[in-house]
């Protein structure tokens, strides 16, 4: 029966018991609550904010059927089996036969369930979005994630679907996409025989039986033999036999480096992480059952202690493993959001309408920051921006990384005054030199400072880790503050605020929060990690295990515009969670490896930590953790090559940042000035600095439309199957199609330019007769789809990365310039990409105040008529511009005009 409707709640009792409850946040939106005994919780929201609700729906209860419809959107529960359905405003199914199961688990003295949400997806159906991960998949249908938070992994719970809808899963327990199931040692699910082959660099070699391949965290790598890890070489060989035949689903750790064979296939070509921060990789393999497949494994564990893995998906049918299938370890109920936005940019229009909006960046934070591991000094960090200036190489952001406190002191926030003298003086330098200064504070703390003893005094630190006498790689004892407790946040910035911020006369200009996962030690298991940050203030960190990064982000946001309202924040984090983007918050993609693979690994990373919602991240253009090779001035070459490349790469991305250890990542130290690398990073960042008006009206467009600007090709072309799984190219806002190069001593690679109209970025010609034009060449045997687009080899030299611009483009360029508010943007050159009509606005403030949110800021529409080859700038207030536009048109031909 209907139990009851009031304002926007409908409540619908299944005839097991339970109760699906059903909130109408908008016409589009509709949460979903489901309990398996009818009680539910009303657990503050973390991600959501609190909303008010839409009355304008109708009910109807007949046949066994409930069905609540807005003009947006209907959902009919079946009262039989609790089964969900959502169609859109024309009866076209969504999602439909939604079920939902539980399992009662306790932890820490408290009763939950572990949930699975699960829905039918059909075969054309993708699914992108669930943060950012590092084993290169794009679109996540028929496969399996496990979201956790670790260094260079951020796991955000809303997934994106090609069909017009999104789901916001409003839960922080560890959580699993694509299967509940866990996956399983070797030996759980084959007949296995392993041998394991350790030979050290020096003394005794040890074979022996292995019966699982898990040396993957700090407790299990005890179980290895007793040989030295460095300079070792490891083999793995045996077989597995599968007891069922079909597809089966491998996930690989691997630290140091690593290949794979199964049968007589290359699984995994060799992979190198850095020994201390492992990576995964995923392959799958078809087995036959009773049927013995070969498995070689080779490993160089690359340092003293180093880690390896290999485990198994137990086999899933077909059906099963094509559903939306959501499972989360410890939550009160099943408790999701249904988003129907009727396209991509319409979903994430929804999840921002739930989390907050994203806020308008400063202009400063869209240029070039410069940072390594580390400037050691106060005359080394000044020493690097005076430079930059004195060869005119733009970059607005300098970095102070880690350990300017005294080695023992980390938490104290406090310079080493032998190192830093004055503080004051350094920041000083840097405006004097119109820089930006950015700082890194982390949420951890050394248990003999003064930070953490307040901490500590007044409950707001996690204990365990200095009862348990946990150090870290220094060898200090150390552990985190609490950011679930409200006054926990406020302390972490009273101790930000009167050892820096307002110490040193607000003139920080941001914040770097690194390991906000929370990373106590690297490569801890799972329950002695939950132990570690258990209890906090909320309850146990089974139940809240993955939002940490976003109520730390929101200690420094509500800290900073508490003593200094109108001063933007800026904050860089190594994680993230749903609804960080309310923060003034980016993230970057961690400690990634100096490699071509990490290299292309973070195109997917990238793609899918904007398509869930969040719009601001970059990486360490370059990698950070250096493959010991390129120590070596006989590999300068290669190196040069993959910092080239990157920072071609990292031009289209939100945020344009290097950083990373030694080899030093300033442009004259990467190569010399002169040479292809030197002048073609410099030409990129040139490039970016001229694009400062398109990119910081995208910023804009974040803000007052819900736009993202790193942009998986499906969001603009929806209908296209051949983007569906396209993650080395993706659109830079609404003109640029990026195209970058990630294999050494490539000079050229292929190219899917979808239906309509591309120009070269570079010479301006017209990509219509794709096999004529210059540089451009058909692959042979590979069609496009339906005639919807084409595939082609385009030549990609040394120092350009193949780089479109999408016909019906408008694009507005500023001057060059060496920092972003060095000159007024008053004079726009447009460039028009005609072919189609067009339309751009452009978005302009004061680039470093919160004036905007009051009205202080400039919107000018304009528009391209390519009919009648007219160019309209709309109506404005605010500071007149002047604009000169160029069309560049398919027949090669281009003109410059003005606009009086």
């Amino acid at each position: 029966m209907l139990a009851g409707c009031r304002s926007n709640e409908v409540m619908v009792k299944t005839d097991d018991g339970g109760k699906v409850r059903l909130q109408v946040v908008s016409p589009e939106i509709i949460r979903v609550s489901v309990s398996p005994d009818g009680r539910f919780c009303n657990r503050k929201s973390l991600m959501v904010l609190p909303q008010k609700g839409c009355t304008d729906y109708e009910v109807s209860d007949a046949m066994g059927q409930v069905r609540l419809a807005t003009g947006a959107i209907s959902v009919v529960v079946y009262k039989a089996d609790g089964s969900i359905h959502f169609y859109d405003a024309d009866g076209t199914p969504l999602a439909l036969d939604g079920r939902t199961s539980f399992c009662p688990i306790e932890a820490e003295g408290k009763k939950a369930w572990s949930t699975t949400v699960s829905y039918a997806s059909t075969e054309d159906e993708a699914f992108y979005g669930l943060g950012q991960h590092q084993a290169g998949e794009f679109n996540h249908k028929g496969l399996r994630e496990e979201l956790y938070q670790y260094n260079t992994k951020i796991s955000v719970p809303m997934v994106v679907s090609n069909k017009g809808y999104g789901s916001l899963f409003d839960a922080y327990s560890l959580s699993r996409w694509g299967s509940a199931e866990p996956y399983r040692q070797l030996g759980e699910v084959f007949d296995l025989e392993l041998m394991g082959s350790y030979i050290p660099a020096s003394g005794r070699p040890v074979v022996r039986q292995e019966d699982s391949l898990f040396y993957e965290n700090e407790w299990a790598i005890r179980n290895l033999p007793d040989v030295p890890l460095a300079g070792a070489k490891v083999t793995y060989d045996g077989t597995i036999t599968a007891r069922a035949t079909g597809d089966y689903h491998f996930i690989q750790y691997y630290a140091g480096f690593q290949s794979t064979t199964v049968g007589d296939t290359e699984v995994m070509s060799t992979r190198w992480r850095p020994a201390w921060n492992p990576n995964s990789y995923k392959f799958t393999v078809h087995l036959e059952e009773g049927v013995p497949t070969p498995v070689h494994i080779d490993w160089d564990p690359d340092g003293d202690v180093s880690y390896i893995g290999l485990r198994v998906a137990p086999l899933e049918t077909p059906e099963q493993e094509s559903r939306l299938t959501f499972w989360s370890e410890f939550e009160p109920q099943a408790d999701y959001y249904f988003i129907a936005g009727g396209n991509y940019d319409g979903v994430i229009k929804g999840y921002r309408l739930l989390t907050g909006k994203a806020q308008v960046m400063p202009r400063w934070a869209l240029g070039f920051w410069q940072s390594r591991e580390r400037y050691s000094t106060q005359d080394e960090l000044v020493g690097t921006l005076a430079e930059f200036r004195r060869r005119h190489i733009p970059v607005d952001n300098i970095v102070q990384d880690w350990q300017y406190w005294l080695d023992d002191q980390w938490g104290s926030h406090e310079f080493d005054a032998a190192r830093y003298p004055d503080p004051e003086a350094m920041l000083d330098s840097v405006h004097a030199m119109h820089g930006r200064f950015m700082i890194s504070v982390w949420p951890k703390f050394y248990t003999n400072t003064e930070h953490y003893k307040e901490l500590k005094a007044a409950g707001y630190a996690y204990t365990h880790a200095e009862e348990d006498s946990l150090t870290d790689w220094l060898g200090h004892r150390q552990s985190f503050y609490d950011a679930y407790a409200p006054g926990g946040r406020k302390m972490f910035w009273d101790q930000m605020d009167r050892t820096l911020y307002s110490h040193f006369g607000r003139k920080i200009d941001a914040w770097w929060m690194d390991a906000s996962e929370p990373n106590l030690r690297d490569c801890l298991p799972m329950d002695y990690f939950k132990w570690l940050l258990t209890p906090n203030a909320l309850g146990s960190s089974t139940e809240y295990l993955n939002a940490y990064a976003l109520v730390n982000a929101q200690a420094i946001y509500e800290g900073q515009r508490s003593v200094d309202p109108d001063k933007r924040v800026f904050l860089l984090t190594r994680n993230g969670f749903a609804g960080l983007q309310r923060y003034s918050t980016a993230s970057w993609s961690g400690d990634i490896g100096t490699s071509w693979t990490d290299m292309r690994m973070q195109m997917a990373a990238g793609l899918g930590y904007s398509m869930s919602g969040i719009p601001f991240w970059g990486m360490d253009i370059g990698g950070f953790s250096v493959m010991s090779k390129f120590y070596d001035p006989a590999n300068a070459d290669e190196w040069q090559e993959l910092q080239t490349r990157w920072h071609q790469f990292g031009t289209f991305v939100p945020l344009f940042r290097t950083h990373g250890q030694w080899p030093r990542r300033e442009l004259w130290n990467i190569a010399p000035e002169g040479s292809p690398a030197y002048e073609s990073i410099l030409w990129y960042m040139q490039l970016r600095y001229r694009l400062m008006p398109y990119i910081y009206s995208l910023a804009g467009a974040v803000h007052f439309d819900d736009y993202t600007i790193m942009r998986g090709l499906p969001m603009d072309y929806p209908d296209d199957p051949q983007v569906r799984d396209l993650s080395d190219q993706w659109m830079f806002g609404p003109a640029f199609m990026a195209c970058p190069v990630y294999e050494y001593k490539a000079r050229s690679r292929e190219v899917y330019f979808p239906e309509g109209g591309w120009y070269d970025f570079y010479t301006g010609e017209f990509l219509a007769s794709y096999p004529t034009c210059s540089g451009i060449s058909e692959i042979p045997g590979r069609a496009g789809n339906d005639g919807k687009g084409v595939w082609r080899t385009v030549n990609a030299p040394y120092e350009r990365m193949p780089l479109y611009v999408r016909a019906g483009s408008i694009v507005p360029m500023g001057p060059d310039m060496e920092w972003s508010d060095q000159k007024p943007c008053d004079d726009i050159l447009l460039l028009v990409y005609a072919g189609a009509d067009a339309d751009f606005t452009l978005y302009d403030d004061d680039g470093l105040t919160y004036a905007y949110e009051k009205g202080g800021y400039t919107r000018i529409p304009i528009h391209w008529d390519d009919a009648t080859r007219t160019l309209t700038v709309g109506e404005y207030s605010g500071p007149r511009k002047s604009f000169s536009y160029i069309i560049i048109d398919p027949q090669g031909t281009s003109e410059t005009k003005h606009i009086s």
